[in-house]
């Protein structure tokens, strides 16, 4: 359904032109729900009730506006997962990174679901763009959670697999949460600031007992 700012009407009775911020939401949106395959410009007017021409005003076909959608969304975290924990692994910190993650996620909540579609798309254009942007995020990510690893304890060649795990506590929670909410009988709205606060709590936790500085006197191994 057409968002509200949509479909109001000016006072001729003709549709106010979409803003980019109104097409970069319904094409996230769109994209979360059906793939950037499953998606056609001609979908995406229709959602805001305007001619594909209108569209390519603003954009000059369906790739280029995924890949706008995907450098709004992720631009940001990029930058953020950059400069994290630089300085040390310390709750301030986290809890600084966390919070400005859990608010970008929050103003776009159908990226989380996005990313994991695109993972899953088989499209060269599309891998692309991954490579672009979830490529760069994963090697930021990655250097950050190496050197908390190093002072942890954790093994080199468990590092890629830290950073897969961050990552899914992350974004998890966004993408499966609707599903789990029903199967679980949760009862709290999953974007109200009650159940986002345990959220960042939980990840608070869940970081630095991963990646906190503490002795360690070496890797245990399994007998036998």
């Amino acid at each position: 359904m057409p968002g509200a700012a949509v479909k109001r009407r000016s006072r001729h009775g003709a549709p106010p032109a979409p803003t980019r911020e109104v097409i970069l939401d319904t094409a996230e949106r769109l994209f979360a729900a059906r793939g950037v395959e499953g998606v056609t410009v001609r979908h995406l007017a229709r959602e805001m009730g305007i001619t594909a021409s209108s569209l390519y005003n603003h954009f000059s076909g369906k790739q280029a506006l995924y890949d706008a959608v995907l450098e709004r969304g992720l631009g940001p975290i990029v930058e953020t997962v950059a400069v994290a924990w630089q300085d040390g692994l310390g709750p301030e910190r986290v809890h600084a990174t966390l919070d400005r993650l859990t608010a970008h996620l929050v103003r776009h909540p159908h990226l989380a679901r996005l990313l994991q579609r695109a993972l899953l798309e088989e499209s060269p254009a599309v891998h692309a763009l991954l490579e672009r942007w979830i490529g760069s995020l994963y090697r930021e990510g990655i250097a950050v959670v190496r050197k908390a690893a190093r002072d942890a304890g954790w093994e080199a060649e468990q590092v890629p697999h830290l950073g897969v795990a961050l990552f899914g506590m992350i974004f998890a929670y966004f993408t499966n949460a609707t599903a789990l909410r029903r199967l679980a009988g949760w009862g709290d709205d999953l974007f109200s600031a009650r159940a986002l606060a345990v959220q960042r709590r939980f990840l608070e936790q869940a970081i630095i007992r991963l990646l906190g500085p503490r002795p360690w006197s070496g890797p245990r191994r399994p007998h036998g």
